[in-house]
């Protein structure tokens, strides 16, 4: 029999040598390595301030004084943004380009609507020239109610024998009369005011008839602009379609049988004449005082209004002229009419009385 060796299989000896080299690797890459004295140093502190209880401080966290000088920094920064804040909430025209339009006649917030009688005059604005484009810049009005939305009528409520609905209607009544007198163009350039006029009652003595001759042949005793504002189209021209309006409508029981309604309102009117470019403002407060009374104990028209009281305070108009219109001023032009011999007042000024009787003293308005 011929013998049989088990041989163990040959390698090639480039794969002997590549799996030499790479066990060689292996080795080293998994053998300990030893620390730089540097990494010992390191590792030695922060186990002595771990035994002492000693937390190391952040990297590159500064020191505690720097941190301090900070926050006071941000602090005094702070309290200084918060004064600039205030200073411009009470004068927006400190900030360059009036990025509030509270200025040249921009659109600015609203006022609240008036609920009492103002303790003081408005601040003054800011002293802008008004525009055709703008013609309430500078003036307390810009802020006002536009037109017919200024009068604002309180929430009715039943009175005496009156009820709730008749209160209402009353109010609508006394709107009517007041938007028909004093924002109506066709009233304003002279027309007749028709629906101021419908809601008064035709049974109230000489009531009607003075207010007919008033507007067909005015003079000094008879003056529609005791009720009514005019202008002479003539003369001049409304600016634009707004007439600013503030002020405020209240209603309480009557002395006989009736409900008292006192409106207090001031109207601004912006006009210019011709083709000029020139603006100037008439101001005119009203105080209307009208009054439903009980058909049932008087002789009355159900339904129609009495007018108790119609006082009037016109700011930037020539004096001593009787011909049943309003004439603005302006200020390129000398004064027209009688010189002024009253007070100076300021025609915006909301607090004060608005005088009744005879007193019809002719003064010189502070602005307009």
């Amino acid at each position: 029999m011929s013998d049989q060796h088990s041989e163990e299989p040959s390698l090639p000896d480039d794969v002997w040598e590549r799996f030499a080299r790479d066990t060689e690797r292996d080795i080293r890459a998994s053998a300990p390595k030893e620390p730089s004295a540097r990494a010992r140093m390191v590792t030695e502190r922060l186990r002595q301030q771990d035994a002492q209880g000693v937390s190391p401080e952040g990297w590159r966290a500064p020191p505690a004084a720097a941190r301090r000088t900070r926050r006071r920094v941000w602090t005094v920064l702070g309290l200084l943004l918060v004064l600039a804040v205030g200073v411009v909430a009470m004068k927006p025209s400190l900030i360059p380009g009036d990025p509030f339009g509270t200025r040249s006649g921009g659109k600015a917030s609203p006022l609240p609507v008036e609920t009492a009688r103002p303790t003081a005059p408005p601040s003054a604005a800011d002293p802008d020239t008004p525009t055709l484009d703008h013609p309430f810049a500078g003036s307390p009005a810009l802020r006002w109610a536009d037109g017919a939305a200024g009068v604002v009528l309180p929430p009715a409520t039943a009175v005496g024998s009156f009820s709730k609905a008749q209160v209402a209607t009353a109010l609508q009544q006394t709107k009517a009369l007041l938007v028909d007198a004093n924002l109506n163009p066709k009233t304003l350039l002279g027309g007749r005011p028709t629906a101021a006029l419908g809601v008064l009652d035709p049974k109230e003595p000489d009531v009607l008839d003075n207010l007919n001759r008033s507007l067909t042949t005015p003079d000094k005793k008879y003056d529609p602009l005791l009720l009514f504002s005019r202008f002479d189209p003539g003369e001049v021209r409304l600016v634009g379609t707004v007439v600013k309006v503030r002020g405020r409508i209240t209603f309480a029981p009557g002395e006989q049988a009736s409900v008292r309604i006192h409106a207090d309102y001031t109207f601004v009117y912006p006009l210019s004449r011709g083709d000029s470019k020139e603006v100037a403002r008439t101001i005119v407060r009203r105080v209307v005082e009208t009054e439903l009374v009980d058909p049932a104990k008087y002789t009355v028209t159900p339904g129609k209004l009495q007018l108790i009281r119609y006082d009037e305070s016109s700011g930037n108009s020539a004096c001593g002229v009787h011909d049943g219109f309003l004439h603005p001023q302006f200020p390129s032009t000398a004064p027209t009419g009688t010189a002024p011999s009253g007070p100076t007042t300021d025609p915006y000024d909301r607090s004060r009385d608005l005088g009744q009787g005879d007193d019809r003293t002719c003064g010189t308005v502070s602005r307009t």
